[in-house]
């Protein structure tokens, strides 16, 4: 019987949640399983895995197969890693305390990397937040200058108007004054 690892698909549409199994390689993807070893949700930021990994480490030690997605996420945690030096021990080329000391260098050389990225990408949304908030801003003001300009432009025509009103206004009488007064 051919074991591979890889992963089943829950949730809903658009929403991918994942089980990372054990299963015969005959069987459907969704379908019949050994076992689960763990879960992975693509959505979250940076990607949620929870793996056992004595578990994973054991079932490729007998031979299981992974598929693409289930040795990347193999890789990312180190499992491939932890199989390849115990493949080293087993071979003499090493103990098992190096091999242990290689393993946990690797895994916080990994979580700082895992930090630099996520403050990185704060950083970065950070930046662009407040390049969002400086480009709206200036467009307020901009707005409000054209507004400003148009209110100055119609409080200088109300005031020709009032000015040429006022002009009008005594010629007005005095051609009133002027014309005879006719009875009928």
């Amino acid at each position: 019987m051919a074991t591979k690892m890889r992963l089943q698909r829950y949730g809903k549409k658009g929403q991918p949640y994942y089980h990372i199994v054990i299963a015969d390689g005959r069987a459907p993807r969704d379908g019949r399983f050994i076992e689960r070893i763990g879960t992975y949700n693509p959505l979250t930021i940076p990607a949620t895995i929870e793996l056992d990994m004595d578990k994973a480490l054991a079932w490729l030690q007998k031979g299981a197969t992974p598929s693409d997605t289930a040795k990347a996420i193999l890789s990312y945690k180190g499992i491939l890693y932890k199989n390849h030096l115990s493949k080293g021990v087993a071979k003499g080329a090493m103990t098992q305390e190096m091999a242990e000391a290689k393993f946990q260098q690797w895994l916080t050389e990994k979580q700082a990397k895992i930090t630099s990225k996520i403050n990185q990408k704060a950083q970065e949304s950070k930046s662009e937040t407040k390049k969002k908030l400086e480009a709206e801003i200036k467009i307020k003001e901009d707005r409000e200058n054209v507004l400003a300009a148009k209110l100055a432009k119609s409080m200088e025509k109300e005031e020709a108007k009032a000015e040429t009103e006022e002009v009008i206004a005594p010629e007005q009488e005095q051609a009133q004054a002027e014309e005879p007064k006719t009875e009928a």
